[in-house]
């Protein structure tokens, strides 16, 4: 039923599940307390409380722009597309050294996917939906073309290794929560939040560079601008020094667009089985 939905609304103009959304988003804001308080928490620590208005607007954009983005033909997609600093993606590729490209959930985060995998074969680390009725909608749309999936666990984490090894590119979301083991914390906009290691343990293992990109979505549905950005950060010697300089990254990057972060999501959350980080600190202190 729900693919139907979608593959309904994938027939409507982007500008008009864009003003949808919009309303959605605020429909949303407005119903439930505890979104309205972890988005409201969420983007004041962070220093951008004045765009949270226009935030709540574009978290219900990203919803329902996601029926375009799946179930509408890919030619169509793509047109909706502008591409910046193309060439350092290039440069990457032509040095056959693999690539990681890091992107946070900010703006159209769907999209730089399937664009990428329509010039290079990507593939993407995919954490699979809890609701089994999901699973046909996303990972059909999501592996579309040269588009790969990789699960989130060890069989997941070889083959993109293994893609990197081979020269090839892959995708990560770098402020996802990680699973128990799976991470360190470090601050994130000021607050200790459990941060995987993935990234800096495969561009150990790989000698693959590091990109950012983000696809900023446009006013009144005109589309989206895709930009690569380089990794500037120093990764430094332990997991916790490397995790810290992913997280400045992802701040950096979300400060070119603030009101497009999805501020709901739960960055701070402990996963079953993680030591919350004031008693690791307590544990890890000499006793006297």
């Amino acid at each position: 039923m729900l693919v139907i939905l979608f593959r309904l609304l994938s027939h409507l103009p982007l500008s008009a599940l864009h003003a949808l959304g919009a309303a959605l988003g605020w429909l949303a804001y407005l119903a439930s307390p505890s979104y309205r308080r972890l988005l409201s928490e969420n983007i004041r620590r962070a220093g951008h409380d004045a765009h949270r208005n226009a935030a709540i607007r574009e978290a219900g954009k990203s919803i329902l722009e996601l029926p375009f983005i799946w179930c509408a033909p890919q030619a169509r997609v793509l047109r909706c597309v502008k591409v910046e600093n193309w060439e350092l993606v290039q440069s990457a590729l032509d040095a056959k050294q693999g690539i990681i490209f890091l992107t946070p959930h900010l703006g159209c985060f769907e999209i730089t996917a399937q664009f990428v995998a329509t010039r290079t074969p990507l593939t993407v680390m995919y954490r699979p939906p809890r609701k089994d009725a999901l699973k046909p909608l996303i990972e059909g749309a999501r592996a579309r073309g040269n588009l790969s999936l990789a699960a989130a666990n060890l069989s997941g984490v070889r083959a993109l290794f293994k893609c990197l090894k081979k020269g090839g590119a892959i995708g990560l979301l770098p402020d996802q929560v990680p699973q128990n083991g799976e991470g360190v914390w470090a601050d994130f906009f000021g607050k200790p939040a459990y941060t995987m290691t993935l990234p800096a343990k495969l561009h150990q293992m790989s000698g693959a560079p590091i990109l950012l990109t983000y696809a900023e979505r446009l006013p009144f549905g005109r589309g989206y601008v895709l930009r690569f950005v380089p990794f500037e950060e120093t990764l430094g010697g332990t997991p916790e020094t490397q995790a810290a300089a992913i997280n400045r990254a992802m701040e950096q990057l979300i400060a070119r667009c603030p009101a497009q972060y999805f501020w709901s999501y739960n960055r701070y959350k402990i996963p079953g089985g993680v030591m919350p980080p004031a008693a690791a600190t307590a544990v890890a202190e000499p006793q006297a």
